[in-house]
């Protein structure tokens, strides 16, 4: 794929967020990757230069390689609204609710889409008694994890009673809000979307076999331990009916541009639920959209160009809603 002429391009990395380390390495990538298909893109990262020197230094247009908080959860897209630069991945709305764990699962459920069971703790507004009741209603084990971070960042898997407190206390010291979630024991899978709306089409499934089951922060990005299947090697059927799924769950948040959702597949039953959406991807060495993408015949440039192609913005200047 020839790059056209996008002008100006700011990859923007790094960030604040806790995911920054990953950030750089993803928007390393793929300012490697513009650049080599001749696009005249430069780094960019939030968290040492003010943003509206974006719009000073005549840039025409933002990838957002930037991860988790100020750059995934609408704030980074709402500043870009403003200053009238378009950008890749999903506008305000959906990327604020994505980033949300809990209220992605809200508008799932409300849309009938399959998510596992889970109770909500708000820090500093729950008793030891009731963190101890949860098993109770979720069963054991269970996930623990902080409601806005991703990268599985403090992400528990609670075994016992005796493990719910610290795993909420943990999780509570990284957010205000605390997801505790019903463990689906089986397959964990991902699939990417590409695209918009009706023309938003799923890539190939990945199968991810992580040591122990543990598919850490650790084994997402600097580990070679992990394996993963693409073609997934599902049984007949699977793979298509995870595809219809997570194009229902992609359309109904409102997401644009590209995506990834995490999915496990129920042992007993093979009944999949719906765990998370990434509206800003890793594009890192080790991440999955790339390597799903690739399963599709769309190289890594490729892809960074399709995705640079399809940066917008919610609301174009001289509209007016009526």
């Amino acid at each position: 794929m020839n790059a056209p002429n996008f002008g100006k391009v700011a990859v923007l990395m790094g960030g604040d967020s806790a995911e920054r380390e990953v950030s750089l390495m993803s928007g390393s990538g793929v300012l490697k990757a513009l650049q080599s298909k001749g696009v005249d893109a430069y780094a960019f990262d939030p968290a040492e230069r003010d943003i509206s020197e974006l719009k000073r230094q005549g840039f025409e247009r933002c990838f957002i390689a930037l991860h988790g908080r100020f750059g995934e959860d609408g704030t980074v897209q709402g500043a870009l609204e403003l200053l009238g630069i378009p950008y890749t991945g999903s506008g305000v709305l959906a990327s604020a609710i994505a980033i949300d764990k809990v209220m992605t699962k809200r508008v799932w459920l409300a849309e009938g889409l399959p998510t596992p069971k889970y109770v909500l703790l708000r820090r500093g507004a729950f008793t030891r008694q009731q963190a101890l009741a949860i098993p109770d209603e979720l069963g054991l084990p269970l996930i623990v994890k902080p409601a806005r971070e991703g990268s599985s960042i403090g992400v528990a898997k609670v075994q016992g009673y005796s493990e719910v407190v610290d795993a909420i206390d943990q999780a509570a010291a990284l957010d205000a809000d605390v997801l505790c979630e019903q463990f689906v024991s089986g397959d964990e899978v991902t699939c990417p979307v590409l695209g918009t709306g009706d023309g938003a089409r799923a890539l190939p499934v990945i199968r991810i076999l992580a040591p122990q089951g543990n598919y850490d922060y650790h084994n997402k990005y600097f580990s070679d331990e992990p394996k993963y299947l693409v073609p997934c090697q599902l049984p007949a059927g699977e793979e298509e009916a995870i595809q219809e799924l997570v194009l229902k769950a992609y359309r109904v948040l409102g997401c644009r541009g590209w995506g990834r959702l995490d999915i496990m597949i129920d042992a007993a039953t093979r009944k999949p639920s719906l765990l998370e959406i990434n509206t800003s991807p890793g594009m890192t060495g080790h991440s999955l959209v790339p390597m799903s993408a690739r399963a599709a015949g769309i190289s890594y440039e490729d892809l960074c160009v399709q995705l640079l192609a399809s940066a917008a913005l919610d609301q174009q200047k001289g509209s007016r809603a009526t």
